[in-house]
């Protein structure tokens, strides 16, 4: 059997960087396309029009994946909506429980999810910390004022 062999590494050589840094520390130049998307979009090119005119004739002949597609494109899926219901307000950190017992009111009498409760139920405890670092700044400052 012939064949090229692979070079043995050597002692002496050092690499050319050092383990866990990048051998291209500047990264992929900005604005740089990827070559197969490159092709793909050359070899469409002026194509199109022709192409969403077949896409669309398709789908009007009853072709449902070619219809899906067209609808997709009118009309994107709604991956998130506006939640609208009623709730306390919260301007200290200890009324988070009255605005936590109204989302679970709201997902009780069906007004939202809960998915949705969970997705405003994090938004309220990221407001009830900021809350609560507000008052607890409030706090050692007075401390602070009382003491120099």
């Amino acid at each position: 059997m012939t064949g090229a062999k692979s070079p043995k590494s050597s002692p002496n050589l050092k690499p050319a960087w050092k383990p866990g840094q990048s051998g291209n520390p500047k990264g992929r130049p900005q604005g740089s396309r990827n070559a197969a998307t490159l092709a793909i979009e050359e070899l469409l090119d002026g194509e199109a029009e022709g192409l969403t005119r077949k896409a669309i004739d398709l789908a009007l002949g009853g072709d449902i994946q070619a219809l899906r597609m067209c609808l997709e494109r009118i009309c994107p899926p709604r991956k998130d909506r506006p939640v609208l219901f009623d709730l306390p307000e919260m301007t200290t950190s200890k009324g988070a429980s009255r605005v936590m017992a109204g989302i679970v009111e709201a997902v009780a009498d069906g007004d939202i999810t809960p998915d949705e409760a969970s997705r405003v139920a994090s938004i309220v405890e990221v407001y009830r910390k900021t809350l609560e670092t507000s008052e607890l700044e409030a706090r050692l400052s007075a401390l602070e004022q009382v003491k120099g």
